[in-house]
């Protein structure tokens, strides 16, 4: 089982790559990692707050995908419809797009620090962009 780490200031958050359900989207984010970025608040989604990647694409197809992520669960969309982006949700969220309703692979869910996502969503709606750093532990 392989964690990561999310750190943005004084927030701090662990998640659980989920292997067996998403084999390969998970391989293709260890290969991103470690990641440096910014999540900025997602435009159609509702509560969720996502890493634009514009026209990369990574040759990925749908793999446990939803478009109903719960609060801590991470989606990679591999693009098509819309650009390829990686979201998370901390409160309700039905990933869409100016397109509409997208559905994107669910490859992580935060286990630890999930009490302080929805005040970290919310300081990214309010605020602005948020530095992030992602990696591997």
């Amino acid at each position: 089982m392989k964690n990561v780490e999310i750190k943005s200031g004084k927030f701090r958050f662990v998640g659980r790559l989920l292997e067996e359900e998403a084999p390969k989207t998970c391989a293709v984010f260890e290969k991103m990692l470690p990641l440096k970025s910014q999540f900025i608040h997602v435009r159609w989604s509702g509560e969720g707050i996502w890493i634009p990647y514009g026209d990369t694409r990574t040759g990925l197809d749908y793999e446990n995908h939803t478009s109903h992520p719960a609060k801590g669960e991470m989606l990679l969309y591999p693009g098509g419809i819309s650009e390829m982006e990686i979201i998370m949700s901390y409160g309700r969220c039905c990933f869409a797009s100016q397109h509409g309703q997208l559905s994107g692979n669910h490859f992580l869910t935060i286990t630890e620090g999930l009490e302080d996502l929805y005040e970290f969503g919310r300081k990214v709606l309010w605020e602005g962009a948020q530095e992030i750093e992602i990696r591997l532990i």
